[in-house]
């Protein structure tokens, strides 16, 4: 069984303004503007199409994917309890998630009574996945998450990883559902996830993270190519107009080609960010695990008592992400932020060391 995370998140947490938010993984930069554009023309006089049939098969253009696989969501939040639901009606009674993971995973499962079991990586999961279909212990269809790239380390599964997850789920009746709501902040490389496998599985979009905007809680998930009557079922799931007029231009506006080219240029802005973010910790002797991202996981340098750190640094305006919600204890999940919010951050850490 999965130890239960604490179901934190990062940005405000009530109290006083966050002024350098390293805590969440939304991006430091500007929304580009063509999507501000849509957001100002957005319609909030009248309920939007509760069938969202226009947004549908804008996206099937933009994403190229059929417009009824394609099912808007009040973020990714809302979207992985409502497939996590339909898993439960389906009678799957357990759910595989990665750990360290995003905490939405198990606890949404464990608020249905589903049966909740962690993998540390591909190759323990693809092992468990295939001694199930040996008839050892668990033996069960299961939902299982995964993400790429991952949150909260950064890090992304190779080609060799995915096809090992492929061949375990042959025959298993099991159903994936892949988090990529980091796909468009990645700073390295490109998704290894083969199409064939990606046509099978749930995936789950989140641009608001990307586009600067997550108080516009809004995403999708694409369902598999032949999961026609399982989409039917999550759209019944749904609350009728899940989404606000916001959110619908918003999802409007981030897989055009103008939006995909700012955040093409976004990302060239954040690469020497991170490299210089990323050098200045590590002189202070702060250690990485490796990402392929804006963020990663940090260990500060010996005797550091975390939660010591993380109020001195709040009352200063300075917000950092505690890993252990996340099931990383020992850990620190921080952004790249601007160098401004950068300089503040070590001078405070010098700061402090010297109290």
């Amino acid at each position: 069984m999965v130890n239960t995370p604490l179901l934190e998140h990062g940005g405000p947490d009530g109290g006083p303004p966050v002024l350098h938010d390293f805590s969440s993984n939304a991006s430091p930069l500007p929304t580009p503007e063509p999507v501000l554009a849509a957001l100002q023309a957005a319609d909030r006089r009248h309920y939007p199409d509760p069938a969202y049939g226009q947004l549908r098969e804008q996206l099937s253009a933009l994403l190229q994917h059929p417009a009824e696989l394609i099912l808007p969501s009040a973020g990714g939040a809302e979207a992985i309890r409502r497939l996590t639901l339909w898993a439960s009606l389906e009678g799957l009674r357990h759910v595989w998630v990665p750990q360290p993971g995003f905490g939405e995973y198990a606890a949404a499962a464990q608020a249905l009574g589903l049966r909740v079991h962690a993998y540390e990586d591909f190759t323990q999961l693809a092992r468990e996945l295939c001694a199930q279909e040996d008839g050892l212990p668990m033996k069960s269809p299961a939902l299982v998450w995964a993400c790429d790239p991952l949150n909260p380390s950064g890090s992304s599964p190779s080609a060799t990883a995915w096809q090992g997850v492929a061949d375990a789920l042959v025959n298993s009746g099991s159903q994936l559902a892949i988090d990529l709501a980091y796909e468009a902040l990645r700073l390295d490389g490109s998704s290894q996830l083969p199409q064939a496998l990606a046509n099978q599985a749930w995936r789950l979009r989140c641009p608001n993270k990307a586009l600067s905007l997550t108080g516009v809680r809004a995403g999708l998930l694409q369902a598999p190519l032949s999961a026609h009557e399982a989409a039917q079922r999550l759209r019944q799931l749904a609350p009728s107009w899940v989404l606000s007029a916001e959110g619908v231009a918003l999802l409007g506006e981030a897989w055009r080609p103008d939006t995909l080219q700012a955040l093409k240029q976004q990302r060239d802005r954040l690469r020497p960010w991170r490299l210089a973010q990323h050098s200045a910790l590590h002189l202070r002797g702060w250690a990485a695990r490796p990402s392929v991202c804006n963020f990663a996981l940090w260990r500060p340098g010996s005797g550091t008592h975390i939660p010591t750190l993380l109020a001195a640094l709040r009352l200063r305006g300075i917000k950092l992400r505690n890993a252990e919600s996340l099931g990383a204890p020992g850990w620190l999940r921080l952004s790249v932020q601007s160098p401004d919010s950068q300089d503040v951050l070590l001078q405070a850490l010098m700061d402090l060391e010297c109290l």
